[in-house]
C-alpha cells in the first residue's frame, strides 16, 4: 500500500511564501505521476500542478509564474514552492499519485493546510 504524507503547510501574510513537501512510500516514486491539488471551502477540489516521471510540468492558470512544482526522486519527495501567495491560494492543498505514471491519481494524501491572510 502505498502512503502519501503532506507537510509544509501553515499561515502566512500575501505576499509571503511556503513550501509543501509530499513524501510517498514505496520503489516506483521515479516512475510515478504526480500532483498537487487544492480545495477551498465551499469550493470543489482543482489541480494546481504536476509533473510526470519525464519531469514535465504543467499549472493552473491561476498559480503560473508563483508556484514551482519539483520532486527529488532519491528521496521520494514532491515539492510545492509558492511564493506571491495571495488570500484566494487559501485552501487545504493535497499530494497525489499514480504509481503507473499514466491515467488517474490513485493515492491521496490528507492534506495540508494553507492560510494566507489579507
Amino acid at each position: 500500500q502505498v502512503q502519501v504524507v503532506e507537510s509544509g503547510g501553515g499561515l502566512v501574510q500575501a505576499g509571503g511564501s511556503l513550501r509543501l513537501s509530499c513524501v510517498v512510500s514505496g520503489n516506483r516514486f521515479s516512475l510515478s505521476a504526480m500532483g498537487w491539488y487544492r480545495q477551498a471551502p465551499g469550493k470543489q477540489r482543482e489541480l494546481v500542478a504536476q509533473t510526470t516521471s519525464a519531469d514535465s510540468t504543467n499549472y493552473a492558470d491561476s498559480v503560473k509564474g508563483r508556484f514551482t512544482i519539483s520532486r527529488d526522486n532519491t528521496k521520494n519527495t514532491m515539492y510545492l514552492q509558492m511564493n506571491s501567495l495571495k488570500p484566494e491560494d487559501t485552501a487545504r492543498y493535497y499530494c497525489a499519485a499514480n504509481p503507473m505514471g499514466q491515467g488517474g491519481y490513485d493515492y491521496w494524501g490528507q492534506g495540508t493546510q494553507v492560510t494566507v491572510s489579507s
